[in-house]
């Protein structure tokens, strides 16, 4: 069984100064390379990143100076409940992604779940995903509203798959004028993918992963790839692609997020739920709680519970970076 979600809903002209954006993404600098659950262990004197650059702008214990321009942006408020047809949103988190040169598509995934009591704080990712598509834990799923929302057309490329209608049916596509829109959706329900990036016709370069990304210190409005003390790539910020990311729980209403407050999942519930399950199918494998850093054993947990693969999926730059 695969949860599918409605097709997003998109925005335009959301913000009136952009100027006013751009100084919040200097402000964060640096950026450095993606890296997270799917990218374990990278050795980072090694270049095995491609030029997809990330930061935090709000998660649990910090919040950049004026990034309530976008926490608090109440069209995205409005339109999430309107996609949920709930009334409690309540913002969580925003993450930025600035990318260049990427001549393959970013992995196709749905994002990374989270349930009561059980999430990335204090649970390893790749047993939340698995959690999720093994269906065991729908009564304890938080939802979640997410908002990608993009400064500037890329001169190549650049678009956004998404499959509103399924993983077993073609993706949509939103590309070309995606300067200052936003689509707000289900991602977690919803597999997307990024498109490759320009400019194409470089191949795709790679860095380490303690490359940084900032804007250059002399004034020339570059920004500048740092990367073991060399100067990677310099170009100005319209020549990448920046999308901002927001995030928010969904509840019907105040009453049941304090009643659903009270319903949570201890590690403890989750391998007794697992492996009873992986019992009744005849599964070898259980999930052992002193194994929770093994990445091996998490995976064979993962692949008694696999995900789909959605119809049209493309080539991942992820694929040939170790």
């Amino acid at each position: 069984m695969v949860h599918d979600a409605d097709p997003p809903i998109l925005l335009r002209d959301v913000y009136d100064d952009l100027d006013e954006v751009i100084r919040l993404v200097e402000r964060s600098a640096p950026y450095t390379p993606l890296g997270g659950w799917m990218r374990p262990g990278l050795d980072p004197d090694v270049e095995n990143s491609p030029m997809w650059f990330q930061n935090d702008w709000v998660h649990a214990d910090f919040k950049l100076e004026g990034s309530d321009l976008f926490f608090q942006n109440q069209k995205y408020i409005d339109t999430a409940r309107e996609f949920w047809g709930a009334e409690e949103i309540v913002p969580q988190s925003i993450y930025t992604n600035i990318m260049y040169g990427l001549c393959e598509c970013g992995p196709v995934h749905t994002d990374n779940p989270k349930f009561r009591g059980r999430e990335r704080q204090n649970t390893p990712m790749f047993l939340l995903r698995t959690m999720l598509w093994s269906e065991l834990f729908t009564r304890w799923e938080i939802r979640q509203a997410t908002a990608i929302w993009w400064l500037d057309d890329v001169a190549e490329g650049g678009g956004l798959a998404y499959w509103a209608d399924g993983p077993n049916k073609p993706p949509r596509r939103h590309i070309g004028e995606m300067a200052n829109t936003a689509i707000i959706g289900d991602n977690h329900h919803m597999f997307h993918q990024v498109e490759p990036v320009g400019p194409l016709g470089e191949g795709t370069r790679l860095v380490t992963a303690s490359a940084k990304l900032a804007p250059a210190d002399d004034g020339s409005g570059d920004w500048v790839i740092l990367d073991k003390g060399r100067e990677a790539l310099r170009a100005p910020l319209s020549d990448y692609r920046v999308s901002v990311l927001w995030k928010a729980d969904v509840y019907q209403d105040a009453a049941e997020r304090r009643e659903l407050a009270k319903d949570t999942l201890s590690l403890e519930e989750v391998a007794r739920i697992f492996n009873r399950d992986l019992e009744q199918r005849g599964e070898a494998t259980r999930l052992d709680l002193e194994r929770l850093d093994d990445l091996d054993h998490l995976r064979a947990l993962s692949a008694a519970y696999p995900e789909p693969v959605p119809v049209g999926t493309r080539p991942s730059i992820y694929d040939n970076a170790a």
